[in-house]
Formats: C-alpha cells, structure tokens, sequence
C-alpha cells in the first residue's frame, strides 16, 4: 500500500504564559495571560476564527493543501477503488488485533514499517512512545487510547514500538536542559526517568551515542511494565487473552528486534 507523508502547520504566538480557552461555544476563542496581549495578535487570531467558519475550500495557490489533495487521490485511485469489498467490511466496523503505541516521530509510521492494513491496528502516538502508569488524572489522553482499545475492541496484543535516534529519549537523557524550553515535553519524557536510571547505573561509561540506543529500549520495557498497572491489561495478561509485546526499529541499520510479556 502506499503511504505517503505531509507536514502538519502550527500557529504560533509570540508570547509569553499564554493560556487558551473556550468561551461561547467553538465560534469564540479568548486568550489571557499575565501580562496583556499584542492586540494585532489577538486580531489576528480572531481573523484566523473567522475564515476557519467561513472558507469551504482552501486557495489555489496552497502547496501544502494541493499535497494532502494529490495524496488522498492517490490512495482513492490506487487502494480504496481497487478493494472495495475490503473496506465495504471495514464500513461496519473494527476488530483490530493490535493496538500499538508508537513515537510521533514522521520516520516511524507503524503501518508503513510493519506494513499494517487499515483495519488491523489501532494507533496512539506519543513522544518517546511511553506509557504512563495508570492515573485517573494525568495523562488521560494515552489512557483513554488503551482502555478503548482494550475494553471494546478487545485486541490481542498491545506494542510498544521504540526506535532508534529518538529525539524524546535524547530529551530525556539530557534532563535537565535549561537552555531549551518547553511546555509538555520534559514533563512528559519523565515518565521514562527508571529507564534513564538503570542505563545511567550499568551503561554510564559508555559513549552518550550508545547510553542513548540503551535507552530507547529499556524505555519500551519501562512502558511495558507499567502497562501491567491498568487493571484491564493486567487482567487480561493474566488471564492469558493478551500479549503485551515491545519492538525496536533501527531506521538506520533497517532492522526489528522484539520481544514480549505474556503468560505462557
């Protein structure tokens, strides 16, 4: 199947403790922070509001939008037309037997490197493809991701799937970094802090280049085992119906090493 990738844009204020919220339904954005906001800013993102409701078609001169129509064409043209009772039994609905949790990394695309079909894998991608332990309260988002995926649509097996020149284990590695700023991230690669440590305490005299490799794998296993603290997982590994499973892709050597946890 061909795939084919595209670069996702952002808009970025250029200011500081800005916080975003929703006032008035989806059509009224408001953005307050300690210190004011540039008013041209702030009319700007108004204009941004406005077009989003009122523009149906992007302008012809948008490279970027003409590459997402050129891909969609392709895979209409070449996969969707070709196989039409595939995806009419895909209409009624999923039964995957994966569910995978990948890097957002644009290199490792789980269904181009394991060559999954739509319909075989449902995907959660993360930075550093980490699991938190399970908290009702944090991380919400990547929880939600395996109790769907666990509860309704009962996959068999759950992938970890690292790979190598990982830029959120490098993140982590380098902790604390103060010449670099950001939001979510370094609070969301802690979560692979006892992956760093054990690397640090068996591997320290290594090359940073090697610790790093070492990390990106003893990360999936620390993913892996916290897997085991949701209840649904822990109980289906238990009772034997899943699989929890870790993968490494090395793009650089174009190799796949895995392994898995289960109970028999």
């Amino acid at each position: 199947m061909g795939n084919f990738f595209g670069r996702n844009q952002s808009f970025q204020m250029d200011t500081q403790s800005a916080e975003v919220g929703v006032e008035e339904g989806p059509n009224k954005i408001f953005i307050s922070q300690q210190q004011v906001v540039d008013e041209e800013v702030q009319a700007k993102v108004e204009m941004l509001i406005a077009e989003l409701h009122g523009t149906k078609h992007h302008p012809p001169n948008d490279p970027d939008a003409q590459k997402l129509d050129h891909g969609f064409h392709f895979f209409k043209t070449n996969i969707f037309d070709a196989h039409p009772e595939y995806f009419s039994e895909l209409a009624k609905g999923q039964s995957p037997k994966f569910l995978v949790i990948a890097c957002s990394d644009s290199r490792v695309s789980p269904s181009v490197v394991l060559n999954f079909k739509p319909g075989e894998a449902f995907v959660g991608r993360n930075i550093g493809n980490m699991v938190p332990q399970f908290d009702q309260l944090r991380h919400t988002e990547i929880g939600a991701v395996i109790e769907y995926a666990v509860k309704s649509l009962e996959v068999d097996n759950i992938l970890v799937m690292g790979h190598s020149r990982c830029g959120g284990i490098e993140r982590l590695m380098t902790l604390p970094d103060y010449t670099q700023t950001y939001d979510f991230i370094d609070e969301w690669v802690k979560i692979g802090l006892p992956a760093k440590k054990k690397v640090l305490q068996e591997a320290g005299d290594l090359p940073f280049a090697e610790q790093l490799t070492l990390c990106e794998k003893e990360s999936v296993r620390n993913s892996m085992v916290n897997l085991l603290s949701y209840p649904f997982v822990r109980n289906a590994v238990v009772n034997g119906t899943m699989i929890v499973r870790g993968g490494y892709y090395d793009f650089v050597n174009g190799s796949f090493e895995q392994w898995k946890m289960c109970t028999h």
